[in-house]
């Protein structure tokens, strides 16, 4: 199972963090062992002073797939969560910095939680869906998959003629405006559409 996430796919995002608008989609990827699965608690690690949430929708692959043509990818899913992209804030400004790769501050331990996941048939137009994050009842981020600079269906096709895509795998679309550090104590609840999708504690 991989974890392949999106970055920059949200302007306001982009314009957060003063980077630059990408001519095609950002990807990296998270290993399996940063998957935190509902009911499970997030623990800070030693190795950082910021760590900031990042809620996105998330999508799970149903079917194995490689180069497929975006008219198909709705195909490919029919599962949609929300999903948190644990960002070691301080140590990617510092890899950055030094033009080395990214995965040490997007890849630790549970630095990716998941919600249940819903039927996408239940969801209505995917291209369309709010979500939003609240900690400790305090609005964070709001965001709407309408602002995606690049659509789910456009990613899996991107994605595809790099890696397999496998049955399992996850893909996290990017996220939106109002990121921010989490400290111990934080509850975070994710909202798609109506539904309380997410739920978890900061430790």
């Amino acid at each position: 199972m991989k974890i392949i996430c999106v970055g920059r796919n949200y302007a306001d995002h982009i314009e957060e963090l003063k980077n630059e608008r990408p001519t095609a989609p950002v990807i990296f990827i998270k290993p399996d062992t940063a998957l935190l699965r509902p009911g499970e608690d997030f623990y800070l690690p030693d190795f950082s002073n910021e760590i900031h949430h990042e809620l996105e929708v998330v999508v799970k692959i149903n079917r194995v797939g490689k180069y497929i043509d975006e008219k198909f990818a709705h195909k490919y899913y029919d599962e949609v969560a929300l999903g948190v992209d644990f960002t070691a804030r301080d140590l990617q400004t510092e890899l950055k910095t030094k033009g080395l790769p990214w995965e040490l501050a997007k890849g630790f331990n549970g630095s990716a939680p998941v919600s249940d996941f819903i039927p996408k048939k239940e969801l209505g137009d995917l291209g369309h869906l709010d979500f939003s994050l609240s900690v400790n009842g305090e609005v964070r981020q709001k965001g709407n998959t309408s602002m995606m600079l690049y659509s789910i269906d456009y990613l899996i096709a991107f994605v595809s003629k790099y890696f397999t895509l496998k049955t399992g795998d996850l893909l996290f679309t990017g996220t939106p405006k109002g990121v921010a550090a989490v400290k111990a104590g934080d509850e975070l609840v994710g909202k798609l559409g109506e539904r309380d999708l997410l739920s978890l504690k900061v430790k």
